[in-house]
This record gives C-alpha cells, structure tokens and sequence, in this order.
C-alpha cells in the first residue's frame, strides 16, 4: 500500500503526492460529490437494502475548511458548511482520479 507524502489544496482542487510517484489532483466539487459516508452514499437497511439519499450541498459545501489524517490509510475532510464525516481512503482517492481520467 503506499504512503501519502504531501497533500494541499491547490486552487478548487486538492492536490495529493504518493511515496511510489503517483500524483493526483483532485477537483474539491468530486470530493464532495463522492464522499463515502453513509449519509452521503447510504447504508443498508435490516434487509439488506441501500436506500440512497439525495444529498443537498449548499455554496459553502464545496470549499475545505481543515484535513485531517486518519491513522496511515485515510483522510478525513472538513467542508465549510460543517459536513465531516466522510473518510476517504487512500485507495479510495486514487480510484476517483483514476475514474476522472478516463
């Protein structure tokens, strides 16, 4: 697994430097359209079923307010109208950018 070196936010994108060379730049807009949490993506009922919210994100909602890491996998980003709980794993971030570029 690599190792997250160095991330920054670089204009509306969030910039990310990997110890194997990879280097993703990611749009703040994805980000947040794509964040893992349940409230976000949903989360399975007793059945089994995932009921998916339709998440309403206001102006403030696409810019960063802090970043944090999580243990030596993750980061956990904190949007400026208070949304928080989305950790997004490193493999997680690289598949965003690798799905962007094709």
């Amino acid at each position: 697994m690599s190792r997250l070196i160095q991330h920054a936010v670089v204009g509306e994108q969030l910039a990310l430097a990997f110890d194997d060379g990879v280097e993703c730049f990611l749009p703040l807009t994805l980000l947040r359209r794509a964040c893992p949490c349940a409230a976000c993506q949903g989360e399975p009922d007793a059945l089994g079923r995932v009921v998916r919210p339709v998440p309403s994100i206001g102006d403030d909602g696409f810019g960063l307010r802090k970043i944090e890491a999580v243990g030596g996998y993750a980061l956990q980003l904190f949007w400026r109208d208070g949304h928080s709980t989305g950790i997004y794993t490193f493999d997680y971030l690289r598949r965003l950018d690798a799905a962007q570029s094709s």
